[in-house]
């Protein structure tokens, strides 16, 4: 793709992206007919927006109109038409224009053109294909293991060094397209995914590095603003301060803990991965609870999951600190940490510093080891 010279961004009105106007999806999935059919789903501020359509002759269309920024889209597939399919799906942008689908017989194989942000879309997701085929490979490889080799440490140890291989090269993958693509939209996306993992001296250049129009979405400023909390938690920052209701209503404060090693650990019931994480760090609680090391949770619960955040709590084994203002995606302390994914955690020294972040596998016990030595 070429890039605007500044001299022709400084011609351009920055509401480049913001296309208000209607879209159309037009598809063609082999030849299916009644009752097959693709479903659409997409959220409109706050809701979920949801719509079907049967297919003639292989042919279905949906239209509408999308105002601001290309908004993120599922279609889902099911040949009998009963209900959402969720295992054969294709992700689109919907934003003005045609999108054109095409596919044989299935969508999850099916190409996207028609509009900038969908083809930007497809470059980017060929870039990231060697990612997922490797996060496959690296499943089925668990899969195929013994129950005796899913229990080893050894075992554990290999897949987790494997999976942050992964993660350092789907890294280097987005940092790349987001340089070589600094007025596309869809490296705004691939920023959100590379700022998870990196830390602020890697994120601000990326960003600074954007076109004006990318800058002047609604992404764009909503990542603008973001950017001052996410340097009050870089590495070596003294962590925000914060304090939240126990599971008892107790007010816990983060400074109550300072001269101790504290790991800040971003979870809730609802969320799968935090739940399959939860072992590990319970496991490095136990084992360094003695050494001068604890942890406090705080969960993105929902406002009405109280129970089931306290269910959690006691099926996990989860014997430390826990806090939430139980407002989901709306937690102040998830907001201040700059928190956009979970699990998501931040190891404190005893004065408060940040020293390390998302220790996830065996990485938290290993930098324990590091810190206390072997149990």
């Amino acid at each position: 793709m070429k890039k605007f010279v500044l001299i022709t961004l400084a011609c351009l009105p920055l509401f480049v992206f913001a296309q208000d106007g209607k879209f159309t999806v037009q598809g063609t999935l082999g030849t299916y007919n009644a009752p097959a059919k693709v479903y659409i789903q997409y959220r409109v501020e706050k809701k979920v927006k949801t719509d079907s359509a049967i297919l003639k002759n292989g042919n279905f269309q949906f239209s509408g109109t999308v105002t601001g920024d290309p908004v993120y889209a599922n279609l889902m597939f099911n040949s009998k038409g009963t209900r959402i399919n969720y295992k054969d799906y294709k992700s689109i942008y919907l934003e003005k224009g045609t999108i054109t689908i095409a596919g044989a017989d299935s969508l999850s194989k099916a190409t996207v053109a028609g509009t900038k942000a969908n083809e930007d879309n497809t470059r980017y997701g060929a870039a990231l294909k060697p990612i997922n085929d490797a996060y496959d490979a690296l499943e089925a490889k668990k899969k195929a293991a013994t129950p005796d080799q899913q229990k080893s440490d050894a075992f554990d140890k290999e897949n987790n060094k494997a999976e942050k291989a992964i993660e350092a090269q789907e890294a280097e993958i987005n940092k790349q397209f987001i340089k070589d693509n600094p007025d596309s939209y869809i490296s705004m996306v691939a920023l959100e995914g590379y700022a998870y993992g990196a830390d602020y001296v890697d994120i601000a250049p990326l960003f600074e590095g954007l076109s004006p129009a990318v800058k002047a979405t609604k992404a764009g400023k909503e990542f603008a603003e973001r950017l001052p909390k996410i340097k009050a938690i870089a590495l070596g920052a003294t962590a925000p301060e914060f304090a939240e209701a126990d599971t008892s209503g107790k007010i816990v404060s983060l400074s109550s803990f300072r001269g101790k090693y504290v790991l800040i650990d971003f979870w809730a019931s609802w969320c799968g991965p935090c739940r399959a994480e939860n072992p590990n760090v319970a496991k490095a609680f136990n084992r360094f609870k003695g050494r001068n090391f604890t942890i406090i949770g705080v969960s993105l619960d929902q406002p009405t999951g109280k129970e089931k955040w306290l269910k959690a709590i006691h099926k996990d084994g989860l014997n430390w600190t826990q806090v939430s203002d139980l407002k989901y995606w709306d937690s102040k302390t998830a907001a201040l940490y700059a928190v956009r994914g979970i699990p998501q955690n931040f190891l404190l020294d005893p004065n408060g510093k940040i020293i390390a972040k998302n220790l996830r596998g065996n990485d938290l016990e290993e930098k324990l080891e590091e810190l206390f030595g072997k149990i």
